[in-house]
């Protein structure tokens, strides 16, 4: 990717969401509710305080992410849809070692 976010901002892969319900219904795309969960791809050098200094993101690429409903502006790049969002719009990082969560999106590439 030939994309640089400045300052705070973070730029995050969603994460596939459930196509079927809990009791087994096929859920259409535009019926889909859009998961709060993605892949950080990038992350700018960090914001500055009023002194100047650099506060560095607690972020970093390749973290798996839960962040707000309405967090972000999607964007397109490189034909891939993604999201542009400050790193206050970050509520946490998922460590998936300690879940036993599953990336879906790594396992669809892996697939392909």
């Amino acid at each position: 990717m030939k994309f640089r976010p400045l300052h705070d901002r973070v730029v995050v892969r969603r994460a596939e969401g459930d196509t079927k319900s809990k009791g087994g219904i096929i859920i259409p795309d535009n019926a889909r509710e859009k998961p709060q969960e993605g892949e950080v791809i990038a992350v700018g050098p960090g914001a500055r305080d009023e002194a100047g200094a650099l506060i560095v993101p607690d972020v970093k690429a390749a973290d798996f992410i839960l962040f707000g409903k309405w967090s972000g502006t999607e964007v397109k790049i490189d034909g891939e849809d993604l999201l542009i969002m400050k790193e206050a719009d970050i509520m946490g990082i998922i460590d998936k070692s300690e879940t036993g969560i599953v990336d879906k999106t790594m396992a669809v590439k892996d697939a392909a």
